[in-house]
């Protein structure tokens, strides 16, 4: 997902170089070693990421509500996606997403778990990974409710995966990309 405005970092974050590659280039790179099919939710100032995207060769589609919260992006992704027969709902500020993680997530979904996620020292992080039996409910969510609500009424049908740090890190501001940078 792309449609923040990156207001507390001070420009578009997404393509902010890390190792001589933009932020959502390692995003993207890490998901299609492991999924079929990738969209990105885009929101504000869409065309600033779009040449990125053409280049890295994945659809996208722009949430005009994005300013409503994170959930209508995430229903605007997954509208592109319902023919799938899971989604994982991934953040474009965090990239170092473990290909192995994304793997074993799949894995774990196929063994008949309904959500996986990944959790670390207890905290349950991204990318989530939903069954295509969760779609309606997602899709039903209104702008004032979170996916952890649907996360909690399906509690026993969710399976976590332990994962390092990567999985609660995401890059908000400038100081936060320095702290980055020095702990990867």
């Amino acid at each position: 997902m792309g449609a923040g405005e990156s207001r507390r970092m001070g420009t578009q974050k997404l393509l902010i170089e890390i190792r001589e590659k933009p932020m959502l280039g390692w995003v993207v790179s890490s998901f299609q070693q492991a999924v079929d099919d990738i969209v990105v939710v885009l929101g504000h100032r869409p065309e600033v990421l779009i040449p990125l995207l053409r280049q890295l060769g994945v659809k996208w589609t722009i949430n005009v509500n994005y300013r409503d919260g994170m959930i209508t992006s995430i229903k605007e992704g997954l509208k592109m996606l319902k023919e799938c027969d899971a989604v994982f709902v991934a953040l474009g500020d965090q990239p170092l997403v473990d290909v192995d993680f994304l793997k074993k997530a799949i894995e774990t979904w196929r063994k008949g778990a309904r959500i996986v996620c990944p959790i670390v020292r207890g905290k349950k992080g991204h990318p989530v990974l939903f069954d295509k039996s969760l779609f309606d409910e997602i899709l039903a969510l209104s702008k004032d409710q979170f996916l952890r609500d649907v996360i909690h009424r399906h509690k026993d049908e969710l399976k976590t995966i332990e994962a390092e740090e990567w999985a609660i890190t995401d890059i908000d501001t400038p100081e936060g990309l320095e702290a980055f940078k020095r702990k990867f």
